[in-house]
């Protein structure tokens, strides 16, 4: 083990790993909060798309996928709630954007190479290199920044939106900047842990947390915690069993799942008198002034 973190491509798939982890997870706070895992799967859907359409240009997948995900993020965002009531519509969108990644796989491969197919669907972290980790570094810390700059109103937001927007906050245009951020942080988890399993950093890590606490800045803190956890404990199982091939992505997926799978039922008998599916400021009647 110590032989293998003198690896560069042990290093970068930590630190790869990190970044991403650290900004799915903080981004993946809102996700939850404002209901939003549907929207997440569509944009890394979508993601596949412009990540293989890149191939054609000359592109990096980071920046095809962006242009995709973040042209995505805007229409959704403009639609709002009339998007609601639609999922038969939105599921042939996301069909058709997996259709068109496997058309633009094939014109750039002549259907002989499946490994770049592999690489974005199911992330290829131990292969990432040093201009991936940096424009990562890049993404990612944009991702953060901008939060922390919009983090009250938007917390405001996704918590009351009538009473935000009566006190002058700009919802809508919140609503659609967090899209975009969402769009961009898909775009980067893609390189790392590929399009099927975006969720592992960017859903479990958030639904968990809130489980065991309601607090912002603790949920978010948590999350991050599990966050990392999963990812190095991915890798580090990955390189214990390197004889079995086993992907890091499986590792990170399972000790996500299993985190919320062993939390949900713990959450359901510290609280038995409370509503049993995922706990939600509006359910659970916080006033926006415990979470501000």
């Amino acid at each position: 083990m110590f032989m293998l973190f003198q690896q560069e491509f042990v290093q970068n798939a930590f630190v790869a790993g990190t970044i991403v982890a650290i900004a799915a997870a903080v981004i993946g706070y809102f996700v939850v909060l404002r209901a939003l895992a549907f929207a997440g799967e569509s944009l890394s859907h979508i993601g596949f798309a412009g990540a293989t359409g890149a191939f054609l240009f000359g592109l990096t997948s980071l920046v095809g996928s962006f242009i995709f995900t973040a042209l995505a993020a805007l229409g959704i965002g403009v639609l709002g709630s009339r998007l609601r009531g639609r999922d038969i519509e939105t599921g042939m969108v996301l069909t058709f954007a997996l259709g068109l990644g496997v058309l633009f796989l094939n014109l750039y491969a002549s259907g002989s190479d499946s490994n770049a197919t592999v690489a974005v669907l199911f992330g290829s972290i131990l292969s990432v290199t040093k201009q991936e980790m940096l424009e990562t570094l890049l993404s990612c810390l944009v991702v953060l920044i901008l939060l922390v700059l919009i983090f009250r109103p938007l917390l405001f937001a996704s918590i009351d939106a009538v009473g935000a927007q009566a006190s002058g906050v700009p919802v809508r245009l919140l609503s659609v900047l967090f899209l975009l951020l969402l769009a961009l942080t898909v775009a980067t988890a893609i390189q790392v842990v590929g399009t099927l399993l975006v969720f592992a950093l960017l859903l479990a890590p958030a639904a968990t947390a809130q489980l065991w606490t309601r607090r912002p800045l603790v949920t978010i803190g948590l999350a991050v915690g599990l966050s990392l956890l999963f990812t190095w404990g991915g890798l580090v199982l990955a390189f214990l069993s390197l004889g079995r091939h086993l992907p890091v992505s499986f590792y990170i997926s399972a000790l996500a799942a299993l985190s919320y799978f062993i939390s949900l039922p713990l959450y359901r008998l510290r609280s038995p008198h409370r509503d049993t599916s995922l706990p939600h400021p509006n359910r659970e009647q916080i006033s926006v002034a415990e979470y501000l």
